[in-house]
């Protein structure tokens, strides 16, 4: 057994069985819908948010897990003589990255390392297989931290948003954009620099245009890609999902194209039928 336990929390978004299958540690975030507040992916479901959101017209809130969140996840492993790697949410995103580092301070330095992943969704689940790889290899915690936070910038995300309602209901995009993008059938696409959300691109027509350009954007970059490993996200578009893995196994040199269904964060910020490419750039020395 690995004498580091690798985490993330429920943003990473990996495929199903793969937090099982590689032993990964999961800190959930939350959703909040007035009074009530669930774990994300344990207590709801993302088709029970657009279920309610359908209903109520409003999105819920999602809310970063506390430092004794972090502490009760860490401690068991801390007890049985385990270092921890943990990679967060974007800092720039969520409060989920400070309140893993005052949690980290309640340990004896060096137990417990906290990584800023500067990105989102499948995109840390990216850099938390990487981590699972070193750590399977006996790379020690730190070490495993560091090559974590020299890939992050090298990891490409990309998102086809199908519809404006969510960022508009989310505080994200003015009344009039939403209305414009509407009547125009705007498809933006989202990409993650720096740690923040930024518009790509914005194609105008069906949403199928901007998934093509998104591939097309992604295969024109495939020899630069590293070969381990391409994730594909949705939010109940599970069919064009596949359909994305299948072109990027036949056309990359990658050795594994997986999907992934988004969690609930995501799904609540983003909105039904979103999907998204994740790879890693191979770095400058390769």
């Amino acid at each position: 057994m690995s004498k580091v336990k690798i985490f993330a929390d429920s943003t990473s978004d990996l495929p199903a069985g793969w937090v099982e299958r590689y032993d990964i540690g999961l800190v959930p975030l939350y959703v909040v819908f007035g009074d009530e507040t669930f774990r994300d992916g344990i207590d709801i479901t993302p088709l029970e948010i657009y279920r309610r959101v359908e209903a109520e017209g409003q999105l819920p809130k999602t809310t970063a897990p506390s430092p004794k969140d972090f502490m009760s996840a860490f401690g068991p492993y801390i007890d049985q003589g385990m270092d921890i790697v943990y990679i967060s949410l974007s800092s720039k995103l969520s409060s989920t990255y400070q309140n893993a580092l005052i949690a980290a301070a309640e340990y004896p330095e060096g137990r417990v390392h906290i990584v800023d992943s500067l990105t989102l969704c499948s995109g840390i689940g990216m850099l938390v297989m990487k981590a699972v790889r070193l750590a399977e290899q006996g790379w020690e915690a730190a070490e495993i931290a560091g090559q974590v936070a020299a890939l992050r910038s090298q990891v490409e995300t990309q998102f086809v948003i199908d519809t404006l309602d969510y960022l508009y209901k989310g505080g994200r995009c003015s009344g009039m954009q939403n209305i414009m993008g509407s009547l125009l059938q705007i498809r933006p696409v989202l990409k993650m620099v720096d740690g923040n959300i930024i518009p790509a691109y914005k194609v105008r027509g069906r949403e199928e245009k901007a998934v093509q350009l998104m591939l097309d954007n992604a295969l024109a970059d495939k020899d630069q890609m590293d070969e381990d490993l391409i994730l594909v996200a949705h939010t109940l578009a599970e069919e064009e999902a596949h359909r994305l893995a299948v072109i990027l196994r036949e056309q990359t040199g990658v050795r594994e194209v997986a999907v992934a269904e988004a969690g609930c964060v995501i799904s609540s910020h983003c909105g039904p039928h979103t999907v998204a490419i994740m790879y890693t750039r191979k770095s400058a020395a390769s």
